[in-house]
């Protein structure tokens, strides 16, 4: 029988956001694309490292033993720029970092993101900024991947994973009244739709089927009491009161949940990181991602309104996604 994606977590993720290319990217920039793939031959046996998105998508990964080896509860897909040639080593790199991720598409110089909806996929990570904006503009779920790796304690098996709310669980309909009117209009507009659940945004999605996952772990804990947790979800958002009852009511009637809310009305996002220690942080707004990205795995969803643009000028054609 064919392999069936359906009722699965399915993530993809660009060589870029789970490995550190900076040297393989660096060739590319300064001598071309032959000499590019030159140097990844050379190299095919030399282990990339860890990138932005490499401690969420291991743990991630690791929930799949919650499941029946055949029947994993999450499957992470490659999609790559590179050829199959030039992939062999992050196909390689995968196998010896010990994770679970065995299918892969390669397309050489294109994106293949337009093949997320065939695949079953609630979210696309990438280095690539042009190639998110085209998912995103696109009604897909993508996120750029910004800043350098972080440093990960091996010692912690849990998964924190954390939103912004407007731009990326919601619409940014809310967000629109705020940057068209003020903060006084924007908590009266609010207030007049307290009751009124927001559109869902691009990464709703994702968080139902990562709400699946956390009921499986539920059933395990109910069967099992010695059983701890480890995927835990929260929000972390600019709104205070009395603009903090709408996201619970959309979150509501969404038939989503999160552990956790910080309704922060302004307060740096990147002190509250710092001690939350998510493994991935979603924000619409790259103004917040500046200090989370010092400390906290961040990804940039550049959906809605403030997030209006042509194809970023400063992105140009590379070796793969970076």
């Amino acid at each position: 029988m064919p392999y069936d994606l359906a009722g699965r977590l399915v993530i993809g993720i660009a060589s870029s956001a789970l490995f550190d290319l900076t040297e393989s990217h660096a060739v590319f920039e300064e001598h071309g694309e032959e000499a590019y793939r030159t140097y990844q031959a050379d190299h095919l046996t030399d282990r990339l490292h860890p990138g932005v998105a490499f401690p969420f998508i291991s743990r991630l990964l690791s929930l799949n033993d919650l499941a029946d080896p055949g029947d994993p509860l999450v499957e992470v897909i490659v999609l790559s720029r590179n050829d199959p040639d030039t992939g062999l080593r992050v196909m390689r790199s995968i196998e010896s970092h010990g994770l679970a991720i065995s299918r892969a598409i390669f397309m050489q110089g294109r994106s293949p993101y337009k093949f997320m909806p065939a695949l079953n996929m609630s979210l696309f990570l990438s280095a690539n900024e042009r190639d998110v904006r085209e998912a995103v503009s696109a009604g897909l779920p993508a996120g750029h991947v910004v800043g350098l790796p972080c440093e990960d304690d091996a010692d912690d098996g849990d998964l924190r994973i954390a939103f912004d709310f407007d731009g990326v669980l919601a619409t940014d309909a809310s967000e629109q009244v705020f940057q068209k009117d003020g903060i006084e209009e924007f908590r009266a507009h609010e207030i007049k739709n307290a009751a009124v659940p927001h559109d869902a945004g691009p990464l709703k999605d994702f968080l139902s089927n990562v709400n699946r996952i956390q009921q499986r772990e539920e059933e395990e804990r109910r069967n099992h009491s010695d059983y701890r947790i480890r995927l835990h979800v929260s929000i972390v958002t600019a709104r205070n009161a009395p603009a903090h009852e709408r996201p619970v009511t959309s979150l509501k009637e969404w038939g989503v949940t999160v552990n956790d809310a910080f309704f922060l009305g302004g307060i740096e996002k990147g002190e509250i990181m710092r001690v939350l220690k998510p493994h991935i942080f979603f924000d619409d707004q790259e103004i917040h991602l500046k200090s989370t990205s010092l400390t906290t795995p961040s990804v940039h969803v550049p959906f809605g309104k403030i997030n209006d643009q042509t194809a970023p000028p400063h992105v140009t054609t590379s070796s793969e996604d970076t």
